[in-house]
């Protein structure tokens, strides 16, 4: 857990199959509610993911409006502003996009739809009538693989962004209507040279999280 890092530069090599069934192997023994295991997903390697690519980069560049599944946050505020602000600038100032540069912002926002070069993508996507609970579980076994990934030495990055265009999803992989989409997750080989990996994220200190009541 310590290790992990969201990766947003990847080389262009594939993660063998073998590798990519012993993540969801390790993946699939999540947690789950009444162990309905809701999550399906959908895992593009090669000429796959190139196809899923363009559509999506296709769509988020031609200014397409969201259409997620699932409500986005209303608003960040407070301390989750703060933290939210800092982590886009540690990414920004790797890349020597200055603040306000709001075309470089937008031209990084598009590499979410390029997968960051990532060889693979990973599409997570729950029953709708599991509704909020079967998006948590989904919340949890995508935290099950990314750890599964990196003790394999595979590089991940989850993204919502890749739910927000949901409808082109199922389009794009002939998924019924009542299959919503949680989010996606890209993943290979990380180039380690490239600046947007040069930098870690903070971790709340314990103390600004947790309130042990004891009487």
């Amino acid at each position: 857990m310590a290790a992990r890092f969201s990766c947003r530069s990847f080389r262009i090599d594939a993660v063998p199959r073998a590798t990519i069934e012993r993540i969801l192997t390790a993946a699939q023994k999540t947690a789950s509610w009444c162990n309905s295991q809701p999550w399906r997903v959908e895992i593009t390697s090669g000429a796959a993911t190139e196809a899923f690519r363009k559509v999506m980069y296709a769509a988020a560049s031609s200014g397409k409006p969201a259409a997620g599944d699932f409500p986005f946050p209303r608003e960040y505020k407070g301390v989750y502003l703060d933290r939210r602000r800092e982590s886009g600038f540690q990414l920004y100032n790797a890349l020597g996009i200055e603040r306000g540069d709001k075309a470089g912002y937008a031209r990084q926002a598009l590499e979410n739809y390029n997968f960051f070069g990532a060889p693979h993508v990973a599409i997570i996507h729950s029953d709708e009538a599991l509704g909020t609970y079967g998006a948590i579980d989904c919340g949890g076994y995508v935290t099950s693989f990314l750890l599964a990934a990196q003790a394999l030495g595979v590089a991940t990055v989850p993204q919502a962004a890749l739910a927000f265009h949901s409808d082109l999803v199922r389009q794009h992989f002939g998924l019924a209507d009542d299959r919503k989409i949680v989010c996606g997750i890209s993943f290979g080989y990380p180039d380690l040279s490239h600046k947007a990996n040069s930098y870690r994220t903070s971790r709340a200190a314990i103390a600004d999280t947790a309130r042990f009541v004891d009487k």
